[in-house]
């Protein structure tokens, strides 16, 4: 006979453990041993359960092992997380299975040694029709769902309990979620402000709603809102730093004069000193009705100079696209006009920003990313290894989200300036231009001719981070991938990049979209977008909204009446009434919460690589994320703004809120 030791290692999730019998067989190429019960039930969280397995001969190099678990006496199904599995071979060959998911039945599942190996490296047959098993369950569990036509399609559940358990919140991120929610709309009932629709009488009012929900930015916001510089400030560092760029010649629509801003537009645009915001993606949009009153959403036009000090300063803001004689050029000499122009602004921004820059840009297509990998790359491939904790808790969060964020019943129809069907709109003219070059920052800036502008920290702590990812997913991948005919050769992975380009692109052309991938470079850069996306992009467009947005008057969501259509004329009750100011504040501090259970950029709890080059690469990586963080500090220390949304420690490694 010849023993072999199994240790089993329970999750640490609360509740991971489980009263049910757990059998255990191992499959290798000279044969498989006979189905033994865990005697140790795992019970305990984070338990380590140790027990023998005896065969009368080898059974040679382990190939997999089967799982299943039966209910315990009358006992219903209770469901178990095991980590990973870890067998001792008798020849003293270690052999780790990493699981990481939920077993929630009594079906067999098979688990596959730790070693990440592609379609073309499978020799044994029975790992073969393992392999093709796994992608046909996966593909009837995570199906494609036409949520409305235009946008990236999503995963098709008509709520988060019919998610598959792998991509649930965990019990803990679902309580907190859930409380955070109630106790914030009850703190605003029990203030009386939630359900009153009422105007305000003075905007200095709106300070007693969020007294307690203040952070430093929020109050510095509060103190400079009205100034051009702090306006100019939020294009490059606020929560939408993707619209601005450098203006080269001034658009036919956008009929500014040297005389109205006393300078030489053309030698200030030769000098590269001149840029342009132009929101025409919300030309035309469906307006919103809140409480039976129509709302008011621009297509602003705005032009900003860069001055001397390097401060980037509006210098003309036109509200509409086509010029007219009651669609004026607002300029900072207008006085009160000016400030209400810079509002209109800030609130197509707030729809620019909430729309496309955060929902399409990085959480339906973080999903489109996730449900892909998960349809067509198994969990031996040593790219789900790399993206599976970047898809976390991504399927969940946005199942919620179209429930109670973008439905008809939701939350932002209450308080945006446009309908439902306009923000379709939005999402659909944003999809339509969307261009792979976007989508990689180091491209994008210098695509937008901002490569070279002074206090842009987006840009600069977002050029490091993607280096540093760059450099860790080319350690990775080009260990596994050694020339550009593996990549070709590599089905699974090819599927995934064409599922993407399908349902997450819609198949469009002439959008630089990858629909194959041909050599290990753009496989690289490919990943690293995914990576880059997931992570760095969504903490730079999320994490700043409570900060930029909880004082009203800087971002309104609508705008209650239309724009002056000639200069002096006095504009009262524009801004949103209470409840939909408060309603609005309510969400941005919702969706601004970090979570208890926050996995940051570089962080791997689940040890799903096993071999050397990964793992040091894994070690590399979160150092050269460390040094980035301490050098990120140490420039904030001097800063009258700190920029801290893109500080390693900050992002989390997955869109998960």
């Amino acid at each position: 006979m010849v023993d072999y030791k199994v240790t089993v290692f329970t999750g640490t999730r609360v509740t991971a453990t489980t009263l049910d019998r757990v059998l255990i067989k191992l499959v290798g190429t000279d044969g498989e041993s006979d189905c033994e019960k865990l005697i140790k039930r795992t019970t305990v969280i984070g338990a380590v359960s140790d027990f023998t397995i005896s065969c009368p001969v080898s059974i040679g190099e382990l190939l997999l092992i089967e799982i299943q678990k039966q209910s315990f006496l009358w006992i219903t199904h209770d469901d178990w997380f095991p980590a990973k599995v870890e067998v001792q071979s008798p020849e003293g060959k270690t052999y780790t299975f990493p699981i990481y998911r939920w077993i929630t039945d009594r079906e067999v599942h098979r688990f596959r040694e730790g070693k990440a190996l592609r379609v073309f490296d499978e020799t044994h047959q029975l790992c073969k029709l393992d392999r093709e098993q796994e992608l046909k369950n996966r593909a009837k569990e995570y199906c494609w769902d036409e949520y409305a036509e235009g946008i990236p399609h999503t995963i098709k559940a008509d709520n988060t309990s019919s998610l598959p358990p792998e991509v649930r919140f965990s019990f803990n991120k679902k309580m907190e979620f859930g409380f955070n929610l109630l106790t914030r709309l009850a703190e605003l009932n029990l203030q009386g402000y939630y359900y009153k629709k009422k105007n305000w009488d003075d905007i200095d009012d709106i300070d007693h709603v969020f007294w307690s929900k203040r952070t430093a930015i929020s109050d510095y916001v509060q103190e400079h809102w009205k100034e051009d510089a702090f306006f100019g400030y939020q294009f490059l560092n606020g929560v939408n730093p993707m619209l601005i760029r450098r203006c080269t010649a001034l658009p036919g629509n956008f009929p500014v004069t040297d005389e109205m801003v006393q300078f030489s537009l053309e030698d200030e645009m030769k000098e590269g000193n001149i840029f342009l915001c132009d929101y025409k993606r919300l030309d035309g949009v469906e307006p919103n009705a809140i409480n039976n009153k129509i709302q008011y959403l621009m297509a602003p036009l705005v032009l900003l100079h860069k001055i001397p000090d390097n401060k980037l300063m509006p210098i003309a803001i036109q509200l509409k696209q086509t010029p007219a004689d009651d669609n004026p050029i607002f300029l900072p000499t207008d006085e009160c006009d000016w400030l209400m122009a810079k509002m209109f602004v800030r609130s197509a921004d707030f729809h620019e920003h909430e729309y496309n820059v955060h929902l399409l840009r990085t959480h339906l297509l973080a999903e489109v990313f996730a449900v892909s990998l998960l349809r067509n790359v198994p969990m031996v491939h040593p790219l789900y290894k790399l993206l599976k904790l970047h898809t976390r808790y991504t399927m969940h969060i946005n199942v919620l989200a179209r429930l109670t964020l973008i439905s008809k019943e939701g939350i932002l129809p209450q308080i945006s300036a446009c309908s439902r069907e306009g923000m379709i709109t939005i999402l659909k003219k944003s999809l339509s231009t969307m261009t792979y070059s976007s989508l990689c920052i180091r491209d994008d800036i210098t695509e937008r001719g901002v490569e070279d502008v002074p206090n842009f920290y987006y840009k600069d702590d977002g050029l490091w981070l993607w280096d540093i990812i760059h450099r860790f997913v080319h350690k990775v991948l080009s260990y596994y991938y050694k020339n550009d005919d593996e990549v070709q050769r590599d089905t699974e992975l090819q599927k995934w990049i064409l599922d993407i380009f399908e349902h997450g692109f819609l198949s469009q052309a002439g959008t630089g979209i990858p629909e194959k991938l041909s050599t290990v470079d753009d496989l690289v850069k490919y990943v690293t977008m995914v990576i880059f996306t997931c992570s760095a992009q969504h903490a730079a467009v999320n994490a700043g909204q409570y900060d930029y947005s909880s004082w009203m008057p800087n971002t309104p969501t609508s705008m209650q009446h239309r724009p002056p259509t000639t200069k002096g004329t006095t504009m009262v009750e524009t801004i949103p009434n209470i409840s939909t100011t408060v309603k609005g504040m309510a969400t941005m501090w919702l969706l601004s919460q970090p979570p208890s259970d926050f996995v940051a950029l570089g962080d791997y709890p689940e040890e799903h690589f096993n071999e050397e080059v990964p793992c040091e690469a894994i070690k590399d990586f979160r150092h050269e994320l460390k040094v980035l963080s301490a050098r990120i500090r140490v420039r904030n220390t001097s800063l009258e703004i700190p920029y801290t949304y893109m500080d390693p420690t900050e992002i989390e490694n997955s869109v998960s809120i």
